[in-house]
């Protein structure tokens, strides 16, 4: 199967192009935003060498006084690479999901994986969490992009999810019992505080960067068990302390208020989703610092697809029509409570590559644009544990950057097309 996968990886380099060459740069930016939430300034120089920011310096680096090669983003507005904290980047949804599921092979899902991160890369995204899949071909697509052998954004990746017996993230749902043998941890599966430590412990000796749990039902499994808390106080709390004992931050899908507060009194990370979250769960947030991910993007495209006959089974349909239009209202809800937003969209739920329609989303909430990039910076970076790394273009960081038409300060447009994508200094796209 490695084999397989890596030959997967190989021929798809061909579909994405060579790869770019690092390279030592000064980029003449007519705009630059180089910590949200600080003043952008005008008519900047940023140095970048082997792969990170050397300095940023006011004016333009004539480049007689430095042997860099000019990239002249003079007419454009600079600013960090983008970081989108929820995704699903081996698969997409679709009307026949359920079929794919039983014919598709991980070596489909490794080369969807490798077109789904170049779209993702593309469209100005430099960093993902990859929060719950199934089989080797997210781990096989987050190392090959390390590696350099093929194009993407850096990816955090959770494996599967961990999910009780029929819970959300169950593979098993709504399928002939003979066509899969039971789940147990290895597919993320817990029953009880035991089973859930081991289902942590499962993830992590896969590779996990993250751990993912369910803590509610979800809008996309096909049963008809509801968006409300699906495990036990001591199994949340089980997850949570295995999680962070091995050193990985804990994201909780959350739809339901009750799952919601119990993953939050247990000490996640993250709530993913939080659709119905309420003035106890703004308080615990507040109390905890865990951060909302918002994946507005997701509950508009099933909110969409509900209205479509026979696009998801009767369970789903009526949750996606019934949790879709909530989640905007609990953004709005939670940000004027103050709570800490990370940047999220579900993409794999909604088609990869839009990453950045998530921005209009949030605008339309009543998020101003700095709250929205700071979001898609700075605190997603502290919730990946990488703000030494990225979310900032300051001297040390990697060299991260993407350049827009127009102002990102003003309005959503100018980040639905990216100009000019660098990533550890390599550039990917220069328009």
């Amino acid at each position: 199967m490695q084999r397989a996968l890596a030959a997967c990886v190989a021929a798809l380099a061909f579909v994405t192009g060579p790869m770019a060459l690092a390279q030592d740069a000064l980029l003449h930016c007519g705009r630059l935003i180089a910590i949200p939430g600080e003043p952008a300034r005008a008519e900047v120089t940023v140095v970048v060498r082997d792969g990170r920011i050397e300095r940023v310096a006011d004016g333009f680096i004539d480049p007689a006084d430095d042997d860099a090669e000019v990239i002249d983003l003079s007419d454009r507005t600079v600013l960090p690479g983008l970081i989108d904290c929820h995704t699903h980047i081996t698969g997409q949804y679709s009307r026949d999901v359920r079929l794919r599921s039983v014919t598709e092979t991980d070596a489909d899902a490794t080369i969807n994986g490798v077109i789904y991160a170049h779209r993702t890369l593309m469209a100005g995204f430099t960093t993902i969490r990859n929060v719950g899949s199934s089989g080797d071909a997210a781990f096989a697509l987050r190392d090959a992009i390390a590696q350099g052998k093929i194009p993407g954004p850096r990816i955090l990746v959770a494996g599967e999810s961990i999910t009780p017996t029929g819970g959300h993230s169950d593979g098993t749902l709504g399928y002939r019992e003979d066509l899969f043998a039971m789940p147990g941890s290895m597919q993320g599966v817990a029953d009880g505080a035991a089973g859930a430590r081991a289902a942590v412990r499962a993830q992590v000796k896969r590779g996990a960067d993250v751990i993912k749990l369910t803590a509610t039902g979800g809008v996309l499994s096909n049963t008809a068990a509801g968006v409300e808390k699906q495990f036990f106080d001591d199994e949340l709390a089980a997850i949570v302390e295995t999680g962070h004992l091995l050193g990985r931050k804990v994201a909780a899908h959350a739809h339901g208020s009750t799952g919601i507060n119990a993953a939050l009194r247990a000490g996640v990370d993250s709530i993913e989703h939080g659709t119905y979250l309420d003035d106890e769960s703004v308080r615990l947030f507040n109390e905890t610092g865990a951060y909302l991910v918002p994946t507005v993007h997701a509950g508009k495209f099933v909110e969409y697809k509900a209205r479509e006959d026979d696009y998801f089974p009767p369970p789903v349909r009526h949750k996606a029509a019934m949790v879709g239009p909530q989640i905007q209202a609990a953004l709005a809800k939670a940000f004027k409570g103050g709570v800490r937003i990370a940047f999220g969209t579900d993409v794999g739920v909604g088609e990869h590559g839009t990453n950045a329609e998530e921005f209009g989303y949030m605008h339309e909430a009543g998020l101003p644009m700095e709250a929205c990039l700071i979001a898609a910076t700075i605190n997603a970076a502290d919730l990946c544990d990488l703000s030494d790394e990225i979310g900032t273009i300051e001297r040390g960081k990697a060299a991260d950057i993407i350049a827009v038409a127009g102002d990102p300060l003003s309005a959503p447009d100018p980040l639905l097309d990216v100009k000019f994508v660098m990533k550890g200094g390599r550039v990917f796209k220069s328009e």
